[in-house]
């Protein structure tokens, strides 16, 4: 068994896991990359697909953001 991130409370990770999830910008990074905060925690994930800005909220899978919530 592969050691969990100390945020994850499952086997898997909120943004790895086979299903999308709402998450909240902290703040930006060079190269397309974010922090969000997932709730349990925050984790790096790639913004590179989508117009985000800190505090936005974002669709992620697999650490992708693929869409912004209406």
């Amino acid at each position: 068994m592969t050691e969990q991130a100390p945020h994850c409370s499952t086997d898997t990770c909120v943004t790895c896991s086979d299903e999308a999830v709402v998450v909240r910008v902290e703040r930006l990074l060079p190269g397309g990359l974010a922090i969000v905060d997932t709730g349990q925690g925050t984790e790096e994930i790639s913004v590179a697909l989508v117009d985000v800005g800190e505090g936005d909220e974002v669709l992620v899978h697999a650490k992708e953001a693929i869409g912004v919530p209406r």
